[in-house]
């Protein structure tokens, strides 16, 4: 009976957790990390503040732990996967995150990139800053990868010229141009035709 009771106690932690980190997702992804309090993903939630703050000592605890989770649902979960999903070939294989960004860009409630949005909120130095990049880097990493496998020259500044379309398509999309991935392509294509091979 003691374990029964324990197991029953450890699975209602873990869905006040569970609820928690959903309430926090959704308010976070679609207004941004500074302007939630903690009061509006409580009531979101539906848990007590003191049940809040024993699965997250703090906000910003809270906010790592929704970046992680950004990182495996979209990062992990959808654009790499995806990627792999539309293309085989390397060069394909880049030239296709355009296309799986056309069509997250048209979600009704498309809310832009969560790292981002994180690194412009807050100042060097500051961790959920330093989160945001890490999440980044993985992305870069997931570039850098394609560049090397498709036989390219100067595979760290090709990926960085990448990044910036990648980047500028999705503040352009943010600002309420849904077609932006799709004019990003052909310049994309232009670049990677003309840059120079191993």
């Amino acid at each position: 009976m003691h374990n029964n009771s324990e197991t029953i106690g450890t699975v209602g932690r873990q869905d006040a957790r569970e609820r928690i980190l959903e309430a926090a997702y959704r308010l976070f992804a679609h207004q941004g990390t500074r302007p939630v309090g903690v009061d509006a993903i409580i009531e979101k939630s539906g848990v007590a503040k003191m049940t809040l703050y024993r699965h997250f000592k703090s906000k910003q605890d809270l906010v790592l732990a929704f970046l992680d989770r950004r990182a495996a649902l979209w990062t992990e979960g959808w654009l790499i996967r995806e990627i792999g999903l539309r293309a085989k070939d390397p060069r394909n294989r880049l030239l296709a995150i355009f296309d799986a960004y056309h069509d997250w860009f048209q979600i009704e409630d498309f809310e832009g990139c969560t790292f981002i949005n994180v690194l412009l909120e807050y100042q060097a130095g500051n961790p959920l800053r330093v989160a945001a990049a890490g999440h980044l880097a993985r992305i870069r990493g997931f570039v850098l990868d394609l560049a090397r496998q498709a036989g390219l020259r100067d595979v760290p500044d090709f990926c960085e010229t990448w990044l910036m379309l990648m980047k500028g398509s999705i503040i352009s999309a943010a600002e309420g141009n849904r077609q932006a991935a799709l004019q990003a392509r052909p310049a994309a294509a232009l670049i990677l035709d003309r840059w120079p091979k191993e």
